[in-house]
């Protein structure tokens, strides 16, 4: 068996298309029938069924001879009300069955290959209904005709037509684009992304970068667009370190599904890349290896750390909130704000006339004086215990390993050496290479920094900040410094213009408030058992079993106004992902912007993957499915 360019197994009509490019005759409904006053019938694909109750929301569809509905189908119907006209109900596909009417029994299917027993296949479709136009909530009426929808009906079908600043974000399963709401990220009426799936095969990184990518270059952000900033913190590897290479790899299917999203395919214009220094060197370069210019290296110096009070994030940590080792943190926090003293041009201090110049220096010198009987009582507090002092000097001394390379006052000062977004419009600081205190550390000060920051700019511009492994950073239960940060920006940022796309592989791992907050919730491949929980519950159960066949570049988009998740197919990354998907050129100037137009080069097919995924443009295609099949006409081996 194989598939034909007709688009299906045998020569089959492709999707939307009745063999022949005529509209079949319906069992009673003569060829070119009207299904209102005016209404030309095409793409008819079926009626609603009859033997099935039909409700305003839910209705199914007995499908002609000769034509199919797949999962993610736009489709419509149209009925009369009485004294008010003609109402359309539109919805998605959510479920597709098919069966032998005229069979009993299971084995009867052998009798009917044979012809021995008279059936008829019959497909059925399950659609929720996604709009009613008027807004009169009547259910579809049985045998009324039903066809799929394209074009403007489509758009109204899925409220794109209600979208005044629509965002691109991939292709549907008909190949035709699918947008989500900017009004639901930018903080008019909602805020904040939550993406969740399998880590390596939910691709949710390369979503969140496609998706940061569309609002950025899509226009939607009209004169925005200039004080629109992303901050990325990179947990992964050295891969987006690249966001200003062209990918060598793409070819012109790649490109024409750009064009069909009204996208140029170009890397990210402007980037700046920070990364920790590199452990014993004195000059303070940044600890990378793949890329060995435009990276910068990043650190606080101890006179920072003491004005900047950031001895709490030492202590990232979730934690039971019935430990009081807190108090002791608090104060000490408040003693070094009040009692250092610059020292120095290179970020040293002086504390009590004592000199301190690393984070070893630092820790020891708190170390004695909160265990020293006579200073005890100013910098642990008055009443408190041994034990309380005991449990806070373990763990200060536990974050000597990681953060000494980051609190110092020993190397040069280096101008840009502070984590920040001025500059450039993307910011990525890469987090690879340091311990997860370090990095827990770094992610708490910098968005606190930057929440304060915009707090005292004002709301005239947005920042998207992406975080990767947010149920590390935000976990359901505990307390933590960097989770009350994440905390404020999941509750108040869309007031200050800070929007969260956090990402993670379980959501319900996460603090129930931050997945609450975020108004568009994106699913990639799920864990099976991960897939049950009830933070999946916008999901479908159809859609809750295929987000667990997912593959790589297959997302499930959900957004407040349609209430059906849509499927989507993102394009391969413009940019490059790794050293070896790097033409060797540098870092490419932006070519003019190419306008909407061409043709789907077929986003499943052009190897939308992670970086580390599955193949992309230039590797051999995978053999076809339909010709792994037995031909019909070969004997049957039962």
């Amino acid at each position: 068996m194989t598939v034909t360019e007709a688009g299906g197994p045998g020569g089959a009509a492709p999707n939307g298309a009745w063999p022949g490019g005529a509209v079949p005759d319906a069992p009673g409904v003569p060829n070119g029938a009207v299904s209102g006053p005016g209404q030309q019938v095409s793409g008819v694909v079926g009626r609603v069924m009859g033997t099935e109750q039909a409700t305003p929301l839910l209705f199914h569809v007995a499908l002609a001879e000769g034509n199919y509905l797949q999962l993610d189908d736009v489709v419509v119907t149209v009925r009369q009300v009485p004294g008010v006209g003609p109402v359309m109900t539109a919805g998605v596909v959510t479920q597709v069955e098919a069966r032998h009417e005229g069979a009993s029994f299971d084995s009867d299917v052998f009798l009917i290959a044979d012809g021995v027993l008279p059936a008829q296949v019959q497909e059925i479709a399950e659609v929720t209904t996604t709009r009613v136009e008027p807004e009169i909530f009547v259910p579809p009426r049985p045998g009324e005709l039903v066809r799929r929808a394209t074009g403007d009906e489509r758009a109204t079908a899925l409220y794109f037509d209600q979208m005044d600043r629509p965002i691109p974000v991939g292709l549907g399963r008909d190949g035709t684009p699918i947008y989500v709401n900017l009004e639901f990220l930018n903080g008019t009426r909602g805020a904040h992304v939550s993406i969740s799936g399998i880590s390596g095969v939910a691709t949710k990184t390369s979503f969140a970068l496609f998706l940061l990518y569309s609002v950025f270059r899509s226009g939607v952000l009209g004169r925005e667009a200039v004080n629109a900033k992303a901050l990325i913190f990179s947990v992964k590897g050295e891969d987006l370190l690249f966001l200003d290479h062209p990918n060598s790899r793409i070819d012109e299917n790649v490109r024409a599904v750009y064009a069909q999203l009204g996208l140029p395919a170009e890397p990210f214009a402007s980037a700046g890349f920070f990364a920790p220094p590199l452990p014993g060197d004195t000059g303070g370069r940044p600890h990378v290896t793949a890329r060995t210019s435009g990276v910068q290296a990043f650190w606080w110096t101890l006179r920072e750390f003491c004005a900047d009070e950031l001895l709490p994030y030492v202590f990232a940590d979730a934690e039971d909130d019935r430990n009081q080792y807190t108090i002791v943190v608090h104060q000490v926090t408040n003693r070094l704000r009040l009692d250092a003293r610059p020292f120095g041009a290179d970020g040293a201090i002086t504390v009590e006339g004592r000199t301190l110049r690393t984070y070893d220096d630092l820790v020891d010198f708190v170390i004695d004086r909160v265990n020293d009987d006579a200073t005890r009582a100013v910098w642990a507090g008055p009443a408190t215990g041994t034990g309380t002092v005991n449990a806070f000097v373990r763990r200060l001394r536990s974050s000597l390993r990681a953060l000494r390379g980051l609190i110092r006052a020993d190397l040069p000062d280096s101008p840009g050496r502070r984590v920040s977004t001025t500059g450039q419009q993307v910011t990525v600081v890469d987090l690879h290479n340091l311990p997860e205190r370090a990095q827990r550390f770094v992610v708490g000060v910098v968005l606190a920094d930057e929440t304060r920051r915009k707090e005292e700019a004002g709301p005239g511009g947005l920042l998207f900040t992406m975080l990767d492994e947010l149920n590390k950073y935000a976990p359901r239960e505990g307390a933590s410094p960097i989770k009350d940060v994440l905390l404020d920006i999941a509750e108040r940022g869309r007031s200050l213009g800070i929007i969260l796309i956090g990402a993670q592989q379980t959501a319900s791992e996460v603090e129930r408030r931050i997945i609450a907050n975020s108004s568009i919730k994106i699913v990639g491949r799920l864990d099976t058992a991960e897939a049950g929980r009830p933070e999946y519950g916008f999901l479908p159960p159809a859609q809750r079993s295929r987000a667990t066949l997912a593959k790589p570049g297959t997302m499930f988009v959900s957004q407040p106004e349609i209430p059906v998740p849509l499927a989507v197919s993102f394009p391969f990354p413009a940019w490059a992902t790794r050293p070896s998907e790097t033409d060797g050129t540098g870092p490419a100037a932006p070519a003019t912007t190419s306008g909407p137009g061409g043709t789907h080069g077929g986003a499943g097919a052009n190897g939308s993957a992670e970086p580390g995924g599955s193949a992309g443009p230039g590797t051999p295609a995978r053999p076809d499915p339909w010709n792994l099949l037995p031909d019909p006409d070969d004997p049957l081996p039962f």
